[in-house]
């Protein structure tokens, strides 16, 4: 089931994020998530949040910004059950396009991606942690 964020969450959604960031970049510094932590948690309130339960527990959740998918995260025991998917695909009914950033060494996520639709649009250095970033892009199909 996927619904809309509630404050109760937000400490499962913190270590979700938190763990899955940590895991899945480790050619970023632990120090760089651990400092951008209190920034996620006071923003999470203010966005578009959704998250997917299986069995009465959180196993993801993804965020937005009108178009742009801010991050999709799903906890370490229920990664490859479809989770991830089931979220793309919650948004994609409300949007005719989507966009997001993806580390390029992030290989795991980049083919998940590309696997639900989404192409390469452009590529970039991110600023703050000086890693290379593509930009992905999704939209649906007009049906002739």
């Amino acid at each position: 089931m996927i619904r809309d964020l509630q404050e109760k969450d937000i400490p499962r959604i913190l270590d979700i994020w938190l763990d899955s960031n940590l895991e899945a970049h480790h050619f970023i510094s632990d120090g760089f998530w651990f400092k951008n932590l209190p920034f996620v948690e006071t923003t999470l309130p203010q966005s578009e949040v959704y998250v997917c339960l299986f069995h009465d527990s959180i196993a993801g959740f993804i965020g937005l910004s009108d178009d742009f998918i801010e991050g999709l995260f799903v906890a370490s025991e229920y990664r490859s059950q479809g989770i991830g998917k089931q979220l793309l695909d919650y948004v994609k009914q409300e949007h005719h396009t989507l966009k997001l950033n993806v580390y390029i060494k992030n290989m795991r996520a980049v083919d998940f991606y590309k696997r639900n639709g989404f192409h390469i649009n452009t590529n970039f250095i991110d600023e703050q942690t000086g890693e290379n970033n593509y930009e992905m892009i999704w939209s649906k199909r007009q049906v002739l």
